[in-house]
């Protein structure tokens, strides 16, 4: 007897110990051979696209703690009441099943338990025929040997069959009730349990489905015995069951979901959250639509747009196109990924680049006048020129001339490394651009350009946009301006007017600031919008995909004012107080300060000078100096000339007068606008070379041709074009009559105020040149000519 028991003792053991083996021995996991879908969220957890896994099927596995615990009972309840308790084979439902399908023959009766049907889908096996069955019970038995009752009952969730081409609990909640598995009411929860025993006819329909409501009543009464129930449950269970089905899944912000399906990633992702804000992609989807309809006269056809949100870099909405589906505008196209020329759009970054390196203030004035730089004579969008302006106008303005001359100042790595810093990818040498880099003529993306702008929001300080949550805690940023750069440079935006196509209703427009700028490529193929406001970032592209032109696209013409009129709905949704602006631009860092100017040079005003006004400016950085602009003259009240500088004050009044450069004044005159000029000296005091102390000191010559920096290259006269020669030219003071030109004190030649010589070279090497004007004031510049390749 005694060797019974330890035959059996050791029989338990071996048992055990095979038992044991088996589960801690390398399993695969039991959804491995299973392709999943993955589920795209917004960042409130609104449904964005379930997309099909590479079997074509819905099926998106979840863990068991993030189904539902009311659908896991009511499965068990109606599939499996014993679960916990048999290994794999309910005895009593096999023995009960045999006896109704082979003895009394009335119907056939299943037994399979959870654990059977999941050996099923797992084998492929078929359980039609008793071989089946047998194989069926025998690979449950394995199952429950290898894996938990947990992992067995969390993969039967995953991949029990919903009807269609829908598997598993979250699939099913997200086609038919819109809801992850977790959130899931009872009555939904009841539906879904009813579902496998005949997936094809119970499965929920958005116009009903009378077999699953009776099925799921039915198992609503058994529940009620089990667990109880509420009468706000039997209303629920009374009332229509309400469910979409696979052709109602959503299809949100495609271009962006797309691109966050196709970023790669260490491991099959069956879930991602994304920064957008589906509310405020829809918002921006349906105006953009209805601003391209209603401009369609105009031969507007697409368009995109991007917010984002610029207290963390995240995209909340991108708007790829005006039509995904529209092949005839290649709807699929993501428009703000695509590279394009910016035009004006990036002009900012040159003042501000200009700004921190002590070139220019807002109120500096610059010259809008017909200027040569090397062989090219860049002109301004309307074909016209201005004269003189301030910085902050030529910005506003989109003047090409001061944008180019003040590119040219810049030190390196000056606008190309910025742009290169800034995440700009693709791009050229700056020698490939030319002058075309600082007018747009660079290629940039929509989401490119938003981080630029952002960061000018940001205090100067750059990183690179997020699309997917959570944020990552690295956030890759670097400074590219300093904070006193950035400030300014937005508040000189801030000072753009709104075009009047766009002028909303008084409450909106009085909720802040908006910090915006305008851009046209060339040739007229996009259209540019671009700004701050509240806390956002907002850039509007129009144009063609294909690149075909249009002399529509004008960035303040057609893509202001849809920058506008998203920017006022934007705003209308949310409440007054809400409003806020970027955190740096609630106040001006502290190196800044308020300096009085004279208007018309934005130097520190003289006595002279009529009109004040007041600018930003950086203590050591920002360039100061007293106006010579206006120049008060002592006027012989008899003869109207100067007086000569012993005249008695009595027979003399003061005059001031404006002391422009040659250049200014040819402008003027061909504007229809002629300075006055003072009159000449009285010849009684011809002889003194100097006039009265209170008079300003008159200009010295300004070589604007060639420029300083450049190398000039020297074509063989064998070559096949021929060598073109250097433009001279200069400005000089007003009352100048001719300029002369020296190099390395030879004289080559003079020319009238306003006119200029021709040079060529004759060999390569350094020279010195230097022009004079007829008073004796002179200007140098070194130029070097080299060898062209």
């Amino acid at each position: 007897m005694g060797g019974r028991v330890k035959w059996v003792l050791g029989g338990c053991a071996l048992l055990a110990v095979l038992l044991v083996g088996l589960r801690v021995m390398p399993r695969e996991p039991l959804l491995a051979r299973f392709p999943a879908s993955t589920a795209v969220y917004d960042r409130h957890g609104s449904l964005l696209r379930l997309t099909l896994a590479a079997d074509g099927r819905y099926r998106l596995p979840v863990p068991l703690e993030r189904i539902a615990p009311r659908l896991v009972e009511a499965v068990l309840l109606h599939e499996d009441q014993y679960f916990h308790y048999h290994p794999g084979i309910d005895g009593g439902a096999v023995l009960r099943g045999a006896w109704r399908s082979f003895v009394v023959r009335d119907r056939r009766v299943g037994a399979s338990t959870i654990t059977m049907q999941l050996a099923r889908r797992l084998h492929g096996l078929d359980t039609r025929r008793l071989p089946g069955k047998f194989l069926q019970m025998l690979r449950a038995l394995e199952l429950e040997a290898k894996y938990s009752k947990r992992e067995i009952l969390e993969a039967y969730l995953n991949l029990v069959p919903f009807g269609g081409n829908v598997e598993g609990v979250a699939a099913a909640s997200l086609v038919y009730f819109r809801r992850e598995a977790a959130d899931l009411t009872l009555a939904e929860s009841l539906a879904l349990a009813v579902v496998p025993q005949s997936p094809a006819r119970r499965r929920p329909r958005p116009t009903g489905n009378a077999e699953l409501t009776v099925a799921r009543a039915g198992l609503f009464e058994r529940w009620r015995e089990r667990y109880g129930a509420s009468a706000a449950d039997a209303a629920a269970i009374a009332a229509p069951l309400e469910s979409g089905s696979t052709g109602m899944l959503p299809f949100a912000a495609p271009h962006a979901v797309r691109a966050l399906l196709a970023r790669p990633a260490p491991a099959a992702r069956t879930r991602i959250v994304s920064t957008l804000d589906l509310r405020l992609q829809r918002l921006v989807e349906r105006q953009l639509r209805a601003y391209v309809t209603r401009r369609q006269r105009f031969g507007v056809r697409n368009a995109a747009a991007l917010l984002v949100d610029t207290r963390d870099l995240s995209v909340v909405a991108s708007v790829g196109s005006a039509d995904f589906a529209d092949p005839a505008i290649h709807g699929q196209v993501d428009g703000t990924r695509a590279r394009r020329s910016p035009g004006s759009a990036l002009k900012p970054f040159v003042y501000a680049l200009a700004f921190e390196q002590g070139l220019l203030h807002p109120m500096t004035v610059l010259k809008d006048t017909p200027q040569a730089f090397g062989p090219q004579s860049p002109e301004n969008f309307d074909g016209d020129f201005v004269g003189p302006l301030t910085a902050q106008d030529a910005l506003i303005r989109s003047r090409n001339v001061p944008a180019v001359a003040v590119g040219l100042q810049l030190r390196a790595p000056g606008l190309h490394g910025l742009l290169q810093d800034g995440g700009v990818g693709a791009l050229a040498t700056p020698a490939h651009y030319g002058l075309a880099l600082y007018l747009g003529g660079v290629e940039v993306s929509m989401r490119e350009l938003a981080a630029l702008y952002a960061m000018l929001a940001d205090g100067g300080r750059w990183a690179p946009l997020r699309d997917e949550l959570p944020l990552p805690a690295d956030a890759s940023s670097r400074r590219l301006l300093s904070e006193s750069a950035a400030w300014v440079t937005l508040e000189m935006l801030g000072a753009n007017p709104r075009p009047t196509l766009a002028v909303p209703n008084a409450a909106i427009r009085a909720r802040g600031p908006v910090y915006w700028k305008t851009g046209t490529s060339n040739g007229f193929r996009d259209a540019w919008s671009v700004g701050v406001f509240d806390h956002y970032v907002l850039v509007v592209w129009i144009g063609n995909f294909d690149g075909r032109p249009n002399p529509a696209f004008v960035g303040i013409q057609v893509a202001a004012p849809l920058f506008f009129q998203l920017v006022d709905a934007l705003r209308a949704i949310r409440p007054a107080d809400a409003m806020d602006r970027p955190p740096s631009m609630l106040r001006p860092p502290a190196p800044l300060r308020r300096v009085e100017v004279c208007a018309g040079s934005g130097d520190l005003p003289n006595a002279a000078c009529p009109r004040r006004v007041e600018t930003w400016y950086l203590p050591g950085v920002s360039p100061i100096r007293v106006s010579s602009l206006h120049r008060a003259l002592r006027i012989d009240r008899r003869s109207g000339l100067q007086a000569c500088p012993d005249a008695p004050a009595t027979m003399t009044r003061v005059e001031v007068f404006e002391s422009w450069s040659s250049d200014m004044l040819e402008l003027f005159e061909r504007a229809g606008l002629p300075r006055r000029r003072p009159p000449p000296l009285d010849p009684a005091c011809a002889g003194a070379l100097t006039l009265a102390a209170d008079i300003g000191p008159a200009r010295r010559p300004e070589i604007t041709s060639p420029l300083d920096g450049v190398t000039y290259l020297l074509r063989d006269a064998e070559a096949a074009r021929p060598a073109t020669p250097l433009a001279l030219r200069a400005t000089s003071d007003a009352e100048v009559g001719s300029l002369y030109w020296f190099v390395d004190d030879v004289y080559l030649g003079h020319a009238a105020r306003g006119q200029g010589l021709e040079w060529l070279p004759r060999a390569p090497g350094r020279y010195q040149l230097r022009v004079v004007d007829d008073a004796g004031r002179a200007a140098r510049r070194e130029i070097v000519v080299a060898r062209a390749p």
